[in-house]
This record gives structure tokens, C-alpha cells and sequence, in this order.
């Protein structure tokens, strides 16, 4: 009964994520039989999640989803009984031209295809890491992948990504970074995708270490730098949100949330001239 009141509202992550947490305390019952209890056992799993930000997120979720069964499927109103966590701050880590030359020169290819993925498309570090010739269009240059969020985006590649997917075998179903990661060690093959993903990120720290750079710097700041870098050269915060592949533009504030600037007197002059002028061109000859 409470599966089925879940079903069509399963496109959002974070939604369907609490609807499982709340479907494994409750079971089979109907929605009008939950109870605080179920809430809290939802909220003890919600807690275990090391980030703030990830127990912010899924309590905001559990709380839109305890009201869509209340308002629409007879349940108690039981939102008002999750507990609020404070908003954090959204991280403002950004890399710099020379942090980012240094990296990519130092990386070999199938480390460095992962980073340009994550760098210069401002791809997902776990998304890179599986795309393959499925998603590549080699007519037309793009890469086509669904987001962690569900959505569908098409991008299109770069000169620096296509000189190492020039290098890949379009007939292997391998991802592009798994292909060029096996012409050097071949026996890798036999490990999981899982373990393979964590070598890269491991891979991605040993190097920042031995190229001297001290800042702890993450696969996200590589896509936090891209998303600040084409609103500062578009001014266009819908072409950061495409981008980034976001259905909510909330979620595209947040890598910008930082990148603010002081208002300055001229601007609030400035942009009341256009209606003067408007008014003037509209007077007949």
C-alpha cells in the first residue's frame, strides 16, 4: 500500500531515496497506519549520513514526502515531526588555471580523460567514469548521458577529450576511462567497476600529492570551477544550469551561491535608462 503511494513520484533522487527508507520501517502497511515511530526510524537512517549537507537534503525530502502522503493518501500529518538540520554552507573551493594545467600534464590518459570529463563537460566524477561508446556520437561530437538526477543531457566534447577518445575502441563496451586505463595494465579487467572507481580517486589524491599541491581538492571542484567559470563568461545562469544537467535551479544557485559581487552605484543608475529611452522612441516623428 505505501509502495503504491510512492509510485510516479520516483524521477527525484533524494525523494525516492527517503521513500525507500520509509517503505523499509513500514512495509506493507497503508499510509494512514504510519506512525511517529516509522518517522524516527526513517530520521535514525537519515543521521548515520556522514555530510551535513546529504542529512539537510534527504530531511527536506522526507518531510515534502510525509506531506504528499498525508495531503493525498489519507496518512497523518507526520512532516512537522522531522527534525531541521542547519542549511550548510556551500562549498567554495574553486581550482586555479596553474592547479589545473599541473594536474592534467602530470595525469596518464585514462586518468586524465576522467578529469577533462569532470573539468572541461563539468561531468559527475561517477558519471565520467562510465561513459562508453553508447554515449558518444562520433558524427556529431557529443556525448548523450543521463545525470545521477534522471534527466537526459547531451554535450558537446572538446578537442583535449577527443584526442584521447580517438584512442578508444568504439566497438568495446568498456567505458572510455576503464579502456585506456587496461592498454596499460591489462590485468585489471578481472576487478569490479566499484574498486576500479576508487583506484581513480586514489590515483587523483597520490598525484596531487606528488605534484606539490597541498589543498585538498576534490573531482567536484573540477565542476564547480567550470559551472563559476561559464557564468562569468556568459553571465547566463540557464546555460550554468544546462550545463550541469540540473532540473532545479536551485540546485545550480548553490555552485554559484559564493561567486557574488558588490553592487556598485553606476549599475543602479544604469539600468533604469533603458526605460527613459524606451518612453522617448515611442514618440511619434
Amino acid at each position: 500500500m505505501l509502495r503504491a503511494a510512492c509510485e510516479g513520484r520516483r524521477a527525484d533522487h533524494n525523494f525516492t531515496l527517503v521513500a525507500d527508507i520509509l517503505i523499509a520501517q513500514a512495509g506493507s502497511l497503508p499510509p494512514s497506519r504510519l506512525s511517529a515511530a516509522h518517522v524516527m526510524e526513517a530520521e535514525a537512517q537519515i543521521r548515520q549520513r556522514p555530510a551535513l549537507s546529504t542529512r539537510y537534503i534527504l530531511a527536506s525530502a522526507l518531510r515534502r514526502h510525509l506531506r504528499m502522503l498525508w495531503e493525498h493518501h489519507g496518512a497523518p500529518r507526520l512532516d512537522r515531526q522531522v527534525s531541521h538540520y542547519h542549511a550548510p554552507r556551500p562549498r567554495n573551493v574553486t581550482v586555479t588555471d596553474e592547479e589545473r594545467a599541473a594536474v592534467l600534464s602530470a595525469s596518464p590518459p585514462h586518468l586524465r580523460l576522467w578529469l577533462l570529463f569532470c573539468a572541461d563537460l563539468a561531468i559527475r566524477s561517477g558519471t565520467a567514469v562510465r561513459l562508453a561508446a553508447e554515449h558518444y556520437d562520433h558524427r556529431r561530437r557529443t556525448l548523450t548521458f543521463t545525470t545521477k538526477c534522471g534527466e537526459k543531457l547531451t554535450l558537446p566534447t572538446t578537442a583535449e577529450i577527443e584526442s584521447l577518445l580517438d584512442d578508444c575502441e568504439m566497438r568495446d563496451p568498456t567505458s572510455f576511462v576503464r579502456q585506456l586505463w587496461f592498454k596499460h595494465r591489462p590485468w585489471l579487467r578481472a576487478s569490479s567497476s566499484r574498486n576500479q572507481a576508487c583506484a581513480l580517486g586514489r590515483q587523483f589524491r597520490i598525484l596531487l600529492a606528488q605534484i606539490g599541491i597541498t589543498r585538498k581538492l576534490t573531482l567536484h571542484d573540477l565542476r564547480r570551477t567550470t559551472a563559476v567559470a561559464m557564468y562569468r563568461y556568459t553571465r547566463n545562469i540557464r546555460a550554468v544550469q544546462a550545463l550541469l544537467g540540473h532540473r532545479n535551479m536551485q540546485s545550480t544557485i548553490w555552485y554559484l551561491d559564493h561567486d557574488l559581487e558588490p553592487i556598485e552605484v553606476d549599475t543602479l543608475e544604469t539600468i533604469k535608462k533603458p526605460f527613459i529611452v524606451h518612453r522617448s522612441e515611442t514618440k511619434p516623428a
